[in-house]
């Protein structure tokens, strides 16, 4: 077996099947396909043997997440390379068969491709890691936007690599398109089973990148309809991770924290705690200053305050569990 791809699906048939289908119109030599579902309770598995019997089918048995869902593809996955990959991407021109070529017989442990958007446009497919995870301050309404100008004002590298038109390294890659040798696994340990979603792939590549290079494969593209599984489930809407205000923000932030918490010790987590906390008030006098010199050109509303606040407050109660490093799934949904 030359590569085994694990699908988590959940609730999402339809894009899982486009998903599978596109892949399976390259011929990609010994290769398996597996699918582990985050207990749907529809008719995936039925869908998935009528059309497709050759794919393996995991049952999760509840709704484990990311990191759980793959970590149990990985498990069984019979090839030395295993690609973790979205259901709601759409393989283009051969670019797994064409990366995993590349990967392959190269020194690097992990690899990414460049992402698109639908309409072709790129999406941030890899990063870089600051001291102390500094880019989380980024996303705070207000605040975020005058420490990013101040950023900008002196020069400080961007943490993300915007568009990649051909081989570029990287400190860790979109879990979308997330490509890893089973030797490296095997050193660096697999996904960590505390992330239910969002920051587990950034905490996994800090711990694989220990092991060697990764990078970004920025000649082959992949499209992916980004966020459409995980707003459906949150009940949100919009992509990216600047919506801090609904349970989707509220699982960014906390699975951030996590990060924070495990990759960059004690220390850095309170300090991007006490941040987050003083733009509470930050957030609501920047509103009404807004709303007087700005007037309907305004980007928030004292209805997202309310949705941050109630936010932080809910984060906060983690805190006993994430400083102590409790053993759980930090899940919210």
């Amino acid at each position: 077996m030359e590569l085994s791809i694990v699908l988590v699906n959940f609730k999402s048939p339809h894009l899982l099947l486009n998903c599978i289908e596109s892949i399976l119109l390259f011929d990609i030599s010994n290769l398996e396909i597996i699918v582990v579902d985050n207990f749907s309770q529809d008719d995936t598995e039925e869908l998935l043997i009528q059309k497709y019997p050759q794919v393996r089918f995991v049952q999760m048995g509840y709704n484990s997440g990311f990191a759980r869902a793959n970590n149990a593809g990985i498990r069984i996955a019979k090839a030395e390379v295993v690609l973790l990959l979205n259901s709601d991407t759409i393989v283009i021109d051969d670019a797994i068969n064409k990366s995993l070529q590349s990967f392959v017989s190269s020194d690097f442990v992990a690899c990414g491709v460049q992402l698109l958007n639908e309409d072709g446009t790129p999406q941030i497919s890899g990063n870089y890691v600051m001291k102390g995870a500094l880019n989380n301050l980024l996303p705070l309404p207000i605040l975020g936007n005058f420490l990013k100008k101040i950023a900008e004002g002196i020069n400080i590298k961007k943490t993300n690599l915007p568009e990649a038109s051909s081989l570029e390294e990287v400190d860790w890659i979109n879990g979308a398109f997330l490509m890893v040798k089973k030797s490296a696994i095997e050193k660096a340990g697999l996904m960590d089973e505390d992330f239910f979603l969002y920051a587990e792939e950034a905490e996994w590549c800090g711990r694989l990148k220990k092991y060697g290079k990764l990078c970004i494969y920025g000649q082959y593209k992949v499209l992916h309809l980004q966020g459409e599984t995980a707003n459906e489930a949150f009940a949100s809407s919009g992509k990216g991770y600047f919506n801090l205000f609904d349970r989707k923000g509220l699982q960014i932030m906390l699975s951030n924290f996590l990060r924070i918490r495990k990759q960059f010790g004690l220390g850095w987590y309170f300090f991007h705690l006490l941040f987050y906390i003083s733009n509470i008030l930050i957030f609501f006098f920047g509103i009404i200053l807004s709303k007087i010199f700005q007037s309907s050109k305004s980007r928030f509303n004292f209805g997202q305050w309310a949705g941050y606040t109630k936010n932080i407050i809910s984060l906060v109660a983690f805190l006993p569990s994430i400083v102590t490093n409790k053993r759980r799934l930090y899940k919210v949904l």
